[in-house]
């Protein structure tokens, strides 16, 4: 009997998914081919007919019951009229497929295709568009209710235990991993000092970047919905600001610019749903949360090992000082 190495990740053949889900689709000539590593493996599948996206999720980030509320989301999202990426079921009308890796189960799924391409700097019209898709959006994640609540985006999830996670990948750079104690300190306490009981709250995108949607001239579609998770709905509105401010700082906006950008957008999301001036206010105070939050992830994961090496951390946290100075001064 052959046995196999143990491993702790593998990359599922094209061939092989495309006949997979060609017989659970039952789909014609089904054609596949691997685009991108990250949180899982995301593939493209094509017919005849129309072209999809696969997501093959690793065991080691993502929980069938995680992936199960994910699918629960999306569907609820896309029949409240959200334009979205969404699920589809097979002929069985199964939604989240299974398969024996080299690793033990793993799980993938379909997902519609987003039309379109990513678009760095955004018109007036495109982010109008994208502050109404939002604002629909957390319509209805904040009165969603699904069979796992995935985590929290609270200060002790995005600072405090990032934080302790990290403390041995500085250890050779202590004024940097002071600087992130410092700043997280004056954050919490910022945070904390706040009166944030009336603050909306919610399912959070979480990574509301360019990268993760995509524009077929002005309109819209949101997808990759991997980080999404429960807290307050302005990280949303923080995640967009942070692109907007590493815009400023390559050159490619200029901070007038970028500040009428973010206007367009905020004012768009008020058409559609109600951001009180005090959750606005603290916008700002939740990017250095971000960051450290994805620090952390990137420590977790093989991919992205790089940039947790020191001579990587001492450039990414210069960089992060400059974008967070509320945090800094």
């Amino acid at each position: 009997m052959t046995s196999i190495f143990p491993c702790s990740y593998s990359t599922l053949s094209p061939a092989a998914l495309a006949i997979y889900i060609g017989e659970r689709y039952s789909f014609d000539n089904a054609r596949c081919r691997f685009l991108v590593r990250g949180v899982g493996d995301t593939y493209q599948l094509d017919t005849p007919a129309a072209r999809f996206i696969l997501r093959v999720y690793r065991p080691s980030h993502r929980s069938y019951a995680q992936i199960t509320a994910e699918v629960e989301l999306l569907l609820v999202a896309k029949n409240a009229g959200v334009s979205l990426s969404y699920p589809i079921a097979d002929s069985k009308g199964q939604f989240i497929q299974k398969f024996n890796g080299a690793e033990g189960e793993r799980h993938a799924v379909l997902f519609s295709f987003a039309r379109g391409n990513p678009v760095a700097i955004l018109n007036k019209a495109q982010l109008q568009n994208l502050g109404r898709q939002l604002a629909r959006f957390h319509n209805v994640s904040s009165t969603v209710q699904l069979s796992d609540n995935r985590w929290t985006f609270d200060p002790a999830a995005t600072l405090t235990k990032p934080l302790e996670t990290m403390r041995p990948y500085f250890a050779d750079l202590p004024e940097e991993y002071a600087w992130w104690r410092q700043a997280a300190e004056k954050t919490i306490a910022h945070l904390t000092q706040t009166d944030t009981t009336a603050f909306s709250t919610g399912f959070c995108h979480f990574d509301l970047l360019p990268k993760n949607f995509h524009f077929e001239g002005d309109e819209l579609t949101l997808f990759d919905f991997d980080f999404f998770g429960y807290g307050w709905l302005i990280n949303d509105l923080m995640t967009f600001r942070v692109h907007l401010d590493l815009d400023v700082h390559f050159g490619r906006l200029t901070r007038e610019a970028a500040d009428q950008s973010y206007d367009s957008f905020l004012t768009a999301y008020r058409e559609v749903r109600t951001l009180p001036d005090a959750e606005a206010a603290l916008v700002p105070w939740l990017a250095l949360g971000w960051w450290c939050f994805y620090m952390d992830f990137h420590s977790t994961h093989d991919q992205f090992y790089p940039l947790v090496q020191p001579s990587q951390l001492k450039m990414r946290t210069a960089l992060i000082r400059r974008l967070t100075p509320l945090a800094t001064d």
